[in-house]
């Protein structure tokens, strides 16, 4: 595995650091998904689990979608793998699912996230609401929580990473 990742700079302003860290941690998830196969990536850890890494890729594009597109700027945007039936969507994987789909739908929804954010300062007021609590809140805490996702979320791909073919690191 190569690693591109960059760190945020040490001095950099707060929206510089934010945008930094979950722009590293968005790279770090690529990394572990990187040179294996679609049925590497679709390999589950271990029963019954069915957790992959193709289907973490696809949950993220799901969060990117409901934070940056649902919560903070009040789109109409369906679920893109997930259904009412079948909530856990994301990551009932089959055989004709790719990694292609995945990686661009998710590569879409980041650039989609992207956009949308600029619209926002960092104290401004999501224009949606939480679907579930009816919260709004403010960019600030959009972007600490999209970090610690992605960063609990990393976690899941270094173990999963580690059993499809022994590749480890940080």
């Amino acid at each position: 595995m190569t690693n591109e990742r960059r760190e945020p700079a040490t001095t950099a302003d707060e929206r510089t650091m934010l945008e930094g860290w979950l722009d590293y941690h968005r790279q770090t998830l690529a990394w572990k998904c990187e040179g294996l196969t679609d049925a590497q990536l679709r390999t589950a850890a271990v029963e019954p689990s069915e957790l992959s890494l193709m289907g973490l890729v696809r949950h993220m594009a799901e969060v990117e979608r409901g934070w940056f597109r649902k919560v903070l700027a009040d789109e109409d945007a369906d679920p893109i793998y997930y259904t009412e039936e079948d909530p856990d969507g994301e990551f009932h994987l089959s055989e004709s699912d790719t990694w292609e789909e995945a990686y661009a739908t998710w590569q879409s929804e980041i650039e989609t996230a992207r956009r949308n954010a600029a619209r926002f300062g960092l104290d401004d007021i999501t224009e949606g609401k939480h679907r579930r609590t009816g919260e709004r809140f403010n960019l600030r805490w959009l972007y600490t929580h999209m970090i610690e996702e992605y960063a609990r979320h990393n976690g899941h791909a270094d173990l999963l990473r580690e059993r499809v073919d022994g590749a480890t690191g940080d």
